[in-house]
């Protein structure tokens, strides 16, 4: 990877499935990258990988100054809680960048608080899991002012395989809450097309071999119809994340008026799956087990 990124001042704040990988291709790309991570276990990968770990996100804050601070958090009051931390720290000019699926409301609120500060948010969320981070071809749609969004896109260009400005603050998150929509509703129509040929004696394997490249092909059908069919369910994408993701796109479909008796239908099926049938940590692919 060329040096890309020379000279920049990258703070990463979350070393999950997600952001390990983006973190290494920034600091692939010639950043200098500190990071932090609540476990210790990421942080000693980071430091044995010759990245700056810093002892809470205050300091990386500090470290950071102008630079961008980025993040890769998995629900809101984790986000939030970080703000509150981070808020004291901001230097005028710093440019946030949050790579995980967060609220509306919420985002436009993170956007006003580091903006009375003199810094700017960009609602970054990606779509392409754990593979497309660690291939830096994921697809991000960005929110946010446009001179924030041209100073952050070389950054979003190196992890990013296709990145996209979609506007104002929150449009990002809006855009990723759509993606979600299709993805939680698609997994429970590939589950139910799978069992329902099993249930007629048809080999679910032969099924969805036979579906591909016709009009009911779809990337859920190819990757997540065949841990269906295998009945392989370690996590790629948690369960209880999407349930999350479901959440937050029912709030903003409530926000904006929209009745969705299929979006209040997939919510009830994701509450079961997870909550009552305890499979939080199984991936959502494995929504399947519902029809068994």
């Amino acid at each position: 990877m060329s040096e890309t990124l020379s000279g920049y001042k990258i703070g990463f704040i979350g070393l999950g499935n997600m952001g390990w990988p983006m973190s290494c291709h920034f600091q692939d790309a010639g950043a200098e990258v500190v990071v932090w991570n609540r476990s210790e276990g990421p942080a000693k990968r980071a430091a044995e990988r010759g990245m700056n770990v810093a002892t809470d996100p205050a300091t990386l804050a500090e470290a950071v100054g102008d630079g961008f601070i980025c993040l890769n958090l998995t629900h809101n009051h984790v986000v939030a809680g970080i703000v509150d931390i981070l808020e004291g720290y901001w230097k005028t000019g710093v440019t946030v960048i949050d790579f995980g699926t967060t609220g509306y409301r919420e985002t436009l609120e993170f956007g006003e608080r580091i903006a009375a500060k003199g810094g700017q948010w960009i609602d970054a969320p990606v779509s392409g899991g754990q593979v497309g981070a660690e291939a830096a071809n994921l697809t991000i749609m960005a929110g946010g002012e446009s001179d924030a969004f041209e100073r952050a896109r070389p950054l979003l260009e190196v992890v990013g395989g296709k990145v996209t400005h979609m506007g104002q603050a929150g449009s990002g998150q809006v855009t990723k809450l759509a993606n979600q929509l299709i993805v939680a509703q698609t997994i429970d129509a590939v589950a139910q097309a799978l069992r329902m040929s099993e249930l007629a004696g048809v080999d679910s394997a032969l099924v969805r071999d036979a579906l591909r490249g016709g009009f009911a092909e779809s990337r859920i059908l190819e990757l997540h119809g065949e841990r269906m069919v295998k009945r392989d369910f370690e996590p790629g994408g948690r369960s209880e994340l999407q349930l999350k993701d479901v959440r937050l796109m029912s709030e903003l479909a409530e926000e904006v008026g929209l009745d969705s008796p299929t979006l209040k239908n997939s919510l009830q099926q994701w509450v079961k799956f997870v909550e009552e049938e305890g499979c939080a940590d199984l991936d959502h692919s494995g929504l399947f087990r519902l029809y068994e």
